[in-house]
């Protein structure tokens, strides 16, 4: 059973194990060059001995370890599922034929800018970033190779177009839990993030459309176009039906179908098209859900490109997110959180500090507990306090957990969505970071807002409220 003596870390402690994190990632990656897994791992130690020292015993301390690997276990089953699904779309033709088209369609000028419109378009239908970018989004970095455009500036347009939906779509599960968590309304919610969201978008959108038109326009190739197409046509069955099994899976996301059915059936659909148009058994077209799909033609472009996928790709970005999952139980069950939160709410006495507040306790449940369910939950509960404390209408607190929380989880390199992306597109997390746009619009918007008390409604306060009346109360869920 617990210890009665157990206490709560003190700042010194806290700072000293946040210091400690921060180096070991630095000592393990840059100069030792060890696998950030074995940096993780090594964190979790660390933070066991502070919690034996704070009186805890060890079995509690394993449990809310487990207890933070159990919050992000659906992702990883989706990582698994979307690692399969890669592996047939390609031997399915799927992939191919998508590029295929891209290629024959989209001009290079505004293809960044029509990268983040596809992406955004498909995760409003879908809500999900993870399932955006596993479909639309290797088909865009594809048809950006094909281009010669730098893969990382690609990812970044992916994922900024990736990340609108999961912000604001009802069909998004972030959406859907922030509202629950702040007992916000969830279309109030939803209709209060785009007065930051709208204006990020349109900003980013216009970054990379003329980046497009004075980088990529300038600089494209588009005789690797026609290579690739070439390829393209001769190793593979290029034809519209090809385009059917994308299709299907995302109209079933679209109708809020659950993720991890709908991407198995969409690989086992992959499967199929490989047998049936591709000149593989079933057999082989199952095998490569599992071992990914692996082609020798001699040309780089399609070597590089489509040999990926299948869950064993997926296992070493599996074990990361388990061991950044564990880091975040192991800080929460110490109290290190906890003390982050007190801290926050002594600092934040106005609604710019609160807002900068939330940012900063969601991005702390990104880079400490590795997922973006853990973000949300550091934002919204660590500063819910202040927010009722200033009178701040919850809508605002709904919208900043979103922004501390969902947005940033792309930017870190460990936790679940910065492993998903950078594994899935094939671009680092630090690679893609410098653009996306979006997300640095997102939360400097919000910050922007906080200090200028614009679109910041009060409750009862109608001297402070200029928008009030225009914008109704939420309702409680």
């Amino acid at each position: 059973m617990e210890n009665n003596k157990t206490r709560l870390p003190n700042m010194g402690e806290v700072l000293f194990i946040l210091v400690g994190f921060v180096l070991i990632i630095y000592l393990f990656i840059s100069v030792f060059e060890l696998p950030i897994q074995l940096a993780l791992l090594t964190s979790w130690f660390l933070i066991m001995v502070l919690g034996l020292r704070l009186g805890h015993q060890y079995g509690s301390i394993q449990k809310g370890m487990l207890t933070g690997i159990s919050n992000g276990l659906e992702a990883i089953i989706i990582l698994t599922t979307v690692g399969a699904l890669i592996g047939t779309w390609i031997a399915g033709g799927i992939v191919p034929s998508i590029i295929y088209y891209g290629l024959s369609i989209i001009n290079p000028s505004i293809f960044l800018f029509a990268t983040v419109f596809i992406c955004a378009v498909t995760s409003l239908a879908t809500g999900t970033s993870f399932g955006t970018a596993g479909t639309a989004g290797i088909a865009m970095m594809g048809i950006g190779h094909s281009f010669g455009i730098p893969a990382p500036l690609v990812a970044g347009a992916v994922i900024c177009g990736a990340y609108v939906g999961d912000k604001l779509s009802p069909l998004s599960d972030t959406t859907v839990m922030t509202a629950s968590l702040t007992k916000v309304n969830l279309f109030d919610h939803i209709r209060s993030m785009l007065y930051v969201s709208v204006p990020a978008l349109v900003l980013s959108s216009i970054l990379f459309l003329l980046v497009g038109f004075f980088y990529v326009g300038q600089n494209v190739d588009l005789t690797r176009a026609e290579e690739a197409m070439n390829a393209l046509e001769g190793y593979f069955n290029i034809e519209w039906y090809m385009l059917i099994p994308a299709i299907i899976v995302i109209g079933l996301l679209a109708f809020k179908k659950p993720s991890i059915p709908t991407i198995t059936f969409g690989a086992l659909l992959g499967a199929i098209w490989a047998a049936l148009f591709q000149d593989m058994t079933i057999l082989e077209g199952l095998k490569t859900s599992y071992s990914g799909f692996h082609i020798e033609s001699g040309v780089d472009f399609m070597d590089n490109l489509l040999n990926r996928g299948g869950i064993v790709s997926m296992l070493e970005v599996i074990l990361l997110i388990i061991l950044a999952l564990g880091l975040g139980g192991l800080m929460e069950v110490t109290g290190i959180l906890q003390v982050i939160c007190n801290t926050l709410l002594k600092w934040a006495d106005n609604a710019g500090k609160t807002t900068v507040s939330t940012l900063i306790a969601g991005f702390f449940g990104n880079f400490f507990g590795g997922a973006a369910y853990v973000s949300l939950i550091t934002a919204s509960k660590i500063t819910e306090e202040n927010y009722d404390r200033l009178r701040i209408d919850r809508r605002v607190l709904s919208r900043n957990t979103e922004a501390g929380g969902t947005i940033t989880t792309p930017m870190v390199p460990w936790s679940d969505g910065g492993v998903y992306m950078a594994t899935v597109l094939g671009v680092t997390t630090l690679s893609y970071l410098p653009f996306l746009w979006y997300h640095f619009l997102v939360l400097i918007i919000s910050v922007v807002y906080g200090f200028s008390g614009k679109f910041v409604w009060y409750i009862d306060r109608p001297d402070k409220n200029v928008e009030l009346d225009s914008f109704p109360k939420s309702k409680s869920l």
